[in-house]
């Protein structure tokens, strides 16, 4: 049966024919979940995916499943991908919108699952979720709205970029407006912590990092209490003040306020009635994370760390908040010092089975070495023949444990 033909008896002969019925094992195949290596041919893809990728949607074409449920939408709008076409061509009825319950309703493998013509999703008897059945015209008009929208906000983007260019090109060129704070980063590596979703998991995994190269870190916002809380001492606060504990702001970090091009500053008050001392770094930059990664860069850092605001070209597409042309360009300027938290964190993860293998060896050798260092001492010890010694001293040693159990 072709694809083509597959797809016309799923969907139906047109977009109003009811689905039937769906039965088969739910497997959880999030890139996360329990069920994705033993998901099968009529099994039910349980996924949490918007904007499902292409590669996401050839695994899922590969293994065939009877149906996919996605807790999230299969576009949200922002760019055109071409997944849930792919799947819908390879004849795979899709329901989305079933909500983050849906994952945590039911144990991977466990019960049959059925999906109704009205998207409701069932665990055995259970009722998990509500779906919506996403029909192939709905698809393709979400796939060219997408396009236009793409298209629209890209020209917009650019015609920022050009304008941040044209403002901030002293900053982004020379420097010019970047504060003094002398040469305390100058040569080393810099980590620049931002207050990010997951900027606490990434500290942890940067903590052999940072044991290592003993970085100079930049707490950006809230990031500086983090640093402080988890026995870090941040040598630059970048940020809004009202953002930092009173006591972390005390400290002995230097304090840059992000300010306006005329160098007025948001917070300044509650540094003057902190007694702490400050300095402004005046820009049409808002971001305080890009303005804390041109300080680290102008003030001639070897190497950057960027953990807590990472940035990609979904990020741009998706319009999120910290993809700004100002961000874009910020990046651009940095170029091969600026490093992502995720990359060096995946530089010291040790495979755990190699790690204590290789644990293992060092713990026998270990042993090896002991036991040479007695063998030698008990044999030169004596005022007999080295073997003799040996033989006086296992002789003493047993019967010492013939003593002890008398």
């Amino acid at each position: 049966m072709s694809p083509s033909t597959r797809a016309s008896d799923a969907v139906g002969a047109s977009d109003t024919s009811p689905l039937p019925d769906i039965t088969g094992t739910l497997r959880d195949c999030s890139p996360t979940g329990k069920g994705r290596r033993k998901l099968r041919a009529g099994d039910i893809a349980v996924i949490d995916a918007p904007n499902i990728s292409r590669r996401e949607a050839e695994y899922l074409v590969d293994a065939a499943p009877a149906a996919v449920v996605n807790a999230g939408p299969f576009t949200t709008g922002s760019a055109p991908h071409f997944g849930p076409l792919m799947l819908l061509d390879a004849g795979i009825p899709l329901f989305e919108n079933a909500g983050a319950e849906l994952r945590a309703g039911f144990r991977d493998g466990a019960k049959k699952g059925r999906i109704e013509a009205d998207g409701t999703v069932h665990n055995g008897s259970k009722l998990l979720a509500s779906a919506t059945p996403l029909k192939r015209t709905s698809a393709e008009s979400s796939f060219a709205g997408a396009q236009t929208s793409l298209v629209t906000h890209m020209e917009s983007y650019y015609r920022d970029s050009l304008e941040v260019i044209h403002t901030e090109a002293p900053l982004l060129i020379d420097g010019l407006g970047v504060p003094d704070i002398g040469d305390d980063l100058s040569g080393r590596k810099v980590l620049v912590v931002s207050p990010g979703a997951q900027h606490r998991e990434q500290l942890r995994g940067l903590r052999n990092f940072i044991r290592e190269y003993d970085p100079a870190i930049i707490g950006v916002g809230a990031a500086a209490d983090t640093l402080v809380e988890m026995g870090y001492e941040p040598s630059v606060i970048v940020g809004d003040p009202a953002d930092v504990d009173a006591e972390t702001l005390r400290g002995n970090a230097r304090v840059i306020l992000p300010a306006d091009a005329d160098g007025n500053a948001v917070g300044l008050e509650r540094i003057q009635n902190l007694g702490v001392g400050a300095l402004t770094f005046p820009a049409t930059i808002e971001s305080p994370t890009d303005l804390a990664l041109l300080l680290a860069a102008e003030h001639d850092a070897e190497l950057i760390v960027n953990a807590g605001a990472p940035l990609n070209l979904t990020d741009v597409f998706a319009d999120t908040d910290r993809a700004t042309p100002g961000s874009v360009l910020t990046r651009l300027k940095l170029g091969e010092r600026l490093v992502d938290a995720a990359a060096v964190t995946n530089l010291y993860t040790v495979n755990r089975t190699g790690g204590a293998s290789l644990a293992w060896l060092w713990a026998l050798l270990g042993i090896l070495v002991a036991l040479a260092t007695i063998v030698l001492v008990v044999g030169l010890g004596g005022d007999s023949s080295f073997t003799q010694n040996l033989v006086d001293a296992w002789n003493s040693l047993a019967l010492w444990f013939q003593g002890l159990f008398r």
